[in-house]
């Protein structure tokens, strides 16, 4: 047989306690009115007593033994004007001189009179010739105070019980009125139950705390979830350590995530409405692949969860590639270019132009780098970025954008962290070549200046396209912002290449003219201490100019 849910048993419990209760009291009340009623009785029958025995005359004829029978008239009047079972008058002796059964006058009464026959008033209840009744006793006495009889009173305890059974018909009246309060209240609460845990037995309940125990701290994604009122209600741990909450927010359930220092898009994908594809976001030094589904059950908003995935490693494995990839095209690139230098070298000698190949080797030896304008002598020494820079020129060649490093560039020496040299300074040099394609000026042209101070690498990149205006100069760098529109994912480039700048202790920002203070960055047209003496100052430009901080890149 299949048990009882457990909003049912509840209801029955409840059900069971109220009928407890309401009879208790039921019960309480009948025995306390039933106690109270035959008291009151009990008072009234002494109150009629002493009535009768404050009359002289009925003391004056039981002293006498009543020879006009006088009392057995007066007792009946009484009896019949309270309603009362018996109104008894005895002598001295306990002798019956009145008697609602005339027969039994004469007769000693069927109870003790010792009590009143002692100067004592009597309350009690007594089983006498007349049946159980509540009776009071008192003593009679003559004018000149001798006790000379006694007056006893007597109401029928059946008179009690009806008395008691009127009001008990109320009580029970009132107390099922109470019975079907408490019963409605019960299934309220059970509905009430059942809609909060979602109609789930407490067992079920059980298992899914453990499963979800086991789920939220067994895999390796983070888990977030809010409630429809916009409330954490599920954070496990490694959702705490890719958002870095841990030290920022110790106490993440039941808070408004609104409160949490959480990335803009992942405050939007939380306030959202529609169910999202997995997107990139970066927070704090991670880039995080989110995931949104919103909850939903019988037709209930319950929340929404988001889950996160660590792609840091991944993003850099990627980047990583990206930059083996430009640099094997540029590679690619310099091999056909040397093959073909080689064969006009060869062809040269062959014909016996001996004076113009030695000149042609030695324009080749001043100028390796004559695929990006403006890069010549000592200006970028090391392999990896003028590789970098040679297939960046490439591509803006291919987009018809003149790819220029600026006169001003000085930067000799070795990359000691090329993918983050790369990482950087791609993301801005991308970022350039979209604008100034996208820009009305033509020819369209991007500018990179490279400086060297100390083992730090200065590098600001302007573009000719239509710029960013002043009130944005931050929200660039927020993850996903974006001012351009497609289908592909935006907005990410900048804010990674911000957040590995700020890893390493630098920064990048936005500039407007020529003087441009970047943390510990000096004017960007001022001499640092490393530059080469004579240099003249950058001149303003329109477009879009970016200035980043690489400390400790350089060897």
């Amino acid at each position: 047989m299949r048990s009882l849910r457990f909003a049912h048993q509840v209801l029955a419990l409840q059900i069971v306690v109220v009928m407890l209760v309401a009879g208790s009291g039921f019960a309480l009340a009948a025995w306390l009115m039933r106690d109270e009623l035959t008291v009151q009785y009990g008072e009234r029958a002494v109150s009629v007593a002493r009535a009768l025995a404050a009359d002289p005359s009925v003391a004056v004829a039981a002293a006498l033994d009543d020879p006009a029978h006088l009392i057995q008239p007066r007792a009946e009047a009484v009896r019949a004007a309270t309603g009362a079972l018996f109104v008894v008058v005895t002598d001295r002796r306990g002798i019956r001189l009145s008697h609602p059964r005339t027969e039994l006058i004469g007769r000693r009464v069927s109870t003790d009179p010792s009590g009143p026959l002692s100067g004592r008033d009597v309350v009690t209840v007594e089983q006498g010739t007349l049946g159980l009744s509540a009776r009071g006793k008192v003593p009679l006495r003559t004018p000149d105070g001798r006790i000379v009889g006694e007056v006893s009173v007597g109401f029928a305890v059946q008179q009690i019980h009806v008395r008691v059974g009127r009001v008990l018909v109320l009580a029970a009246l009132f107390t099922g009125a109470a019975l079907l309060l408490g019963v409605a209240g019960s299934a309220a609460i059970g509905h009430r139950l059942r809609r909060q845990t979602l109609g789930l037995e407490p067992s079920e309940l059980g298992e899914l705390i453990s499963q979800r125990e086991a789920v939220l701290h067994g895999i390796g994604e983070g888990v977030l979830a809010v409630d429809a009122d916009g409330r954490v209600t599920v954070c496990n741990a490694e959702a705490v350590r890719l958002l870095g909450l841990g030290e920022e927010s110790p106490e993440v359930l039941g808070r408004p995530f609104r409160d949490l220092p959480l990335p803009p898009r992942l405050q939007a994908a939380l306030g959202g409405a529609d169910e999202a594809a997995s997107q990139l976001v970066v927070a704090d030094d991670r880039v995080l692949v989110v995931g949104r589904r919103q909850v939903r059950r019988e037709g209930r908003e319950l929340g929404t969860v988001l889950t996160l995935r660590d792609r840091t490693d991944l993003e850099k494995l990627t980047r990583e590639l990206h930059a083996e990839r430009d640099l094997l095209d540029a590679l690619r690139a310099q091999r056909h270019e040397h093959a073909n230098r080689l064969h006009t070298v060869a062809g040269l000698l062959q014909l016996g132009h001996h004076e113009q190949a030695a000149d042609y080797l030695h324009m080749l030896t001043v100028e390796p780098l004559a695929a990006v304008p403006g890069a010549a002598g000592d200006v970028i020494t090391d392999p990896y970025l003028l590789a970098f820079l040679a297939a960046k020129a490439a591509v803006a060649a291919e987009r018809g954008i003149r790819f220029i490093v600026a006169p001003g560039s000085w930067a000799p020496g070795e990359i000691v962290s090329p993918l983050d040299v790369t990482t950087v300074v791609g993301n801005l040099v991308d970022n350039a070549l979209e604008a100034a394609q996208e820009g009305p000026d033509r020819p369209a042209h991007v500018e990179v200046e490279l400086l060297r101070d100390g083992a730090d690498l200065h590098v600001t990149v302007t573009d000719s396209g239509e710029g960013v205006p002043p009130e944005l100069a931050d929200a660039v760098f927020e993850d996903g912002f974006t001012t351009k529109t497609g289908d592909r994912p935006r907005g990410l480039g900048l804010a990674l290449a911000r957040q590995v700048a700020r890893a390493r202790g630098g920064d990048i920002v936005l500039g407007h003219g020529a003087v441009v203070t970047v943390g510990e960055t000096e004017r960007a047209g001022a001499a640092r201490p490393s530059e080469p003496p004579g240099r003249t100052p950058r001149s303003e430009r329109d477009g879009t100019m970016f200035l980043a901080r690489l400390p400790g890149v350089l060897s």
